[in-house]
């Protein structure tokens, strides 16, 4: 085994070379340049740089009070950062808060799934977006139609491959898995842009742990990018097409799991290797 001393930096994916406007970018969804968020004296974000391409798993991994969840929720809308830029398709977009990220088609698994446990697969599926029943019932007495956010529950977690039988079973009584599922197929049901996963197997087993990671695949296989935010390597690894290495509140680099060993990037994530600077925004 190598020192932490002997350890070269992987080939990063970003060349530092000047990007035109349309060299390379037609396939991002989602870009941050220059975030910046601040609390006091202590900067959590000191221009950051991010990119998510279109149909892939990009793994956003750092130490502890790099930066990662003031990135996450600057891009989900739960933070407002006080300078820098993001942009969706290209498009500058100011979110002030989840439900903005939301109309623009980002959907995000927090690591608390946010899951009601008294109620009902089906209804949890729906929470803050319930089907009212056609005509007056629904107009005025806002009575659900329950049995259009089963039959649509039902559908969503087909797609997804979840093994849920009975949709009216409260969540309370599943598994830590098959919880974790009905928060991922709800976000995959809503998104129309990318899904953001915050450490969604960090209270699993190894077996669910596999089934997480079979949803990840079939997000991805369904065309929605999907950014996973994991402290696991092993699990990055084996789902992530790109690693976005979070350090010091910036993007240290961005490596291919497929040309990098595991020390390789713990060794850039904690500043054991330098990679020469950050990289650019325009990659």
């Amino acid at each position: 085994m190598r020192g932490t001393m002997d350890y070269r930096a992987p080939q990063t994916i970003d060349s530092g070379a000047p990007q035109t406007a349309d060299s390379g970018r037609k396939d991002i969804v989602l870009e941050a340049r220059g975030l910046v968020k601040r609390y006091g004296q202590v900067t959590c974000l000191d221009g950051c740089d991010f990119d998510l391409r279109v149909g892939e798993v990009l793994a956003v991994i750092g130490d502890n009070g790099a930066g990662k969840s003031s990135l996450i929720k600057a891009l989900s809308g739960a933070l407002i950062p006080d300078e820098g830029q993001i942009l969706v398709d290209g498009e500058p977009v100011r979110f002030h808060n989840p439900t903005d990220a939301r109309r623009y088609g980002i959907e995000t698994v927090y690591q608390d799934l946010a899951v009601a446990p008294a109620l009902d697969i089906a209804t949890n599926m729906f929470l803050g977006r319930e089907l009212r029943r056609k005509g007056p019932l629904g107009r005025y007495l806002r009575i659900l139609d329950k049995p259009a956010m089963k039959h649509q529950a039902e559908q969503e977690m087909s797609k997804l491959k979840i093994g849920l039988r009975s949709m009216t079973s409260p969540v309370e009584n599943l598994s830590g898995g098959q919880r974790q599922g009905v928060a991922v197929a709800r976000a995959a049901a809503f998104a129309q842009r990318l899904v953001i996963m915050d450490e969604p197997t960090a209270a699993l087993g190894v077996r669910e742990t596999g089934q997480v990671l079979d949803l990840i695949r079939r997000i991805r296989d369904r065309g929605l990018p999907v950014i996973l935010i994991s402290h696991n390597m092993p699990n990055v690894f084996e789902v992530a097409d790109r690693i976005h290495i979070q350090r010091l509140g910036r993007r240290a680099a961005v490596v291919l799991p497929t040309e990098c060993t595991m020390p390789e990037v713990v060794a850039i994530m904690t500043g054991a290797t330098s990679t020469g600077g950050p990289a650019p925004a325009g990659a």
